[in-house]
């Protein structure tokens, strides 16, 4: 059992064929599903002129309409108590979720007892893909409290590792944990795996020796897939870093990285991906940056026909060096995120790779946009390491000159503090973005 390389060969390495054929069965099922089922789904087909047998092949799901956060939140708790995006009586429900609420009205995401299993068997799967397995002792240090990612701890359960419900412990307590239990491996976000290491070296743990961390898995922030980011937390645990990239909508972890960490596999056999132009809706080709659009293939307690995820990104469906056949995403940021300087789209995660990839910096960053005669303008402040003694004006210049030749164009003005002067560390996720514009730059 141990010595198998996949969870599930045969699901894992479907020819692209088999896939779609199967992809398509399952489109057709839910589509008839959500349309004899959910009420949101019968009306807005009825006013689209639209009916389930319409749906003959996979392309022919450009006929159905978009939903997004807004759709959620508008079908919430309209007509029940879990609202008209539901396609299943509440006592079908064993489990609900929420988002976190940080763009609008937190949404639930309801889970039936089969969305529930099918949910931890996928979760079982990227724990196996990232090297898993029955041996390891696993600290899942992710919050519990409605958080769709915190019962994926049974899915390394269900695999049969020793695992430990870690939560939200203060730093020096999961540290406690880390030293006197010898955990193989913790999940958590890119931020805290950054501010537990530099944490554990301040109170004279060094996690390389002392801990037994041997593998990272990191999610809820693009960190875990920009590679100076990923090498900067490798470095300081010596440990391997793994992103997982999940939708509080569709269920905890929908995507991980394998062992080539060339984007992140999606659950193909669950998650129907399309790429689409953010102005006019149309469809781009694989590997074409685009805004992401999943359909729930599976989950019936409330399906996403079309979902967009405002996540940007493009999918790579060409083969892995690891054998797994699933399209591979990638993440370039959120559209809420992303903002235009002089015609370029620039997203924090660029600016990211250039901060955590320089020298004489903590990697600590923090983005200023506004807007100056109509125009909108970026500014970043970072942090000096404590043994960078180089002129302020010198560090300023590098950093400006390094983000334009990533990104194309320069702040506005580049800030230095000292080390710890931005209090931009967080025991969770991290606040990087400040935006201080007036005008409506929604895209």
């Amino acid at each position: 059992m141990s010595d198998k390389k996949y969870w599930n060969e045969g699901l894992e390495t479907l020819t692209r064929t088999e896939l779609e054929n199967r992809q398509l069965g399952d489109l057709k099922e839910i589509v008839q599903f959500a349309y004899e089922n959910a009420p949101y789904y019968k009306k807005s087909f009825d006013e689209a002129g639209i009916k389930p047998e319409d749906i003959q092949t996979l392309s022919d799901i450009q006929k159905l309409p978009f939903i997004d956060k807004k759709t959620q939140r508008d079908a919430q708790g309209i007509g029940s108590f879990l609202g008209e995006l539901c396609a299943v009586p509440e006592e079908d429900v064993i489990f609900i979720s929420t988002s976190s609420g940080s763009t609008g009205v937190p949404t639930m995401s309801p889970f039936t007892k089969k969305d529930f299993d099918e949910f931890q068997d996928a979760q079982s799967r990227w724990f196996w893909q990232i090297g898993m397995r029955p041996k390891d002792r696993y600290v899942h240090a992710l919050n519990f409290s409605l958080y769709v990612g915190g019962p994926d701890v049974i899915g390394a359960q269900n695999l049969g590792a020793l695992c430990i419900w870690g939560g939200t412990l203060p730093s020096e307590r999961l540290l406690y944990v880390l030293k006197t239990y010898q955990p193989t491996i913790i999940w958590t976000s890119p931020s805290y795996a950054w501010h537990l290491g530099e944490t554990a070296i301040k109170n004279g743990i060094d996690p390389k020796k002392d801990l037994s961390i041997r593998k990272i898995i990191v999610a809820g922030e693009l960190g875990g897939s920009i590679d100076s980011t990923r090498k900067a937390i490798e470095d300081l645990w010596g440990a391997e870093v793994f992103d997982f990239y999940g939708l509080s909508d569709i269920f905890g972890a929908c995507a991980a990285m394998c062992e080539a960490k060339d984007g992140l596999h999606i659950a193909e056999d669950h998650i129907l991906v399309e790429t689409i132009d953010l102005h006019t809706g149309e469809i781009l080709p694989p590997g074409e940056v685009g805004e992401l659009v999943f359909t729930t293939l599976r989950k019936h307690a409330r399906p996403l026909l079309r979902f967009r995820t405002g996540d940007i990104g493009w999918i790579d469906n060409t083969s892995c060096s690891c054998g797994r056949t699933h399209g591979r995403i990638h993440i370039n940021g959120r559209k809420d995120d992303m903002f235009i300087v002089s015609a370029v789209n620039v997203f924090p995660s660029d600016i990211e790779a250039v901060v955590r990839d320089l020298k004489g910096i903590t990697g600590e960053y923090l983005v200023r946009i506004s807007e100056k005669d109509y125009t909108c303008k970026y500014s970043v402040e970072v942090e000096r390491s404590g043994d960078n003694f180089e002129p302020e004006e010198k560090i300023e210049s590098l950093i400006s000159d390094a983000l334009k030749a990533r990104i194309g164009v320069k702040p506005s003005s580049v800030k230095v503090h000292p080390d710890g002067g931005l209090n931009t560390r967080s025991e969770h996720k991290s606040k990087r973005i400040i935006d201080e514009r007036k005008q409506d730059y929604s895209i």
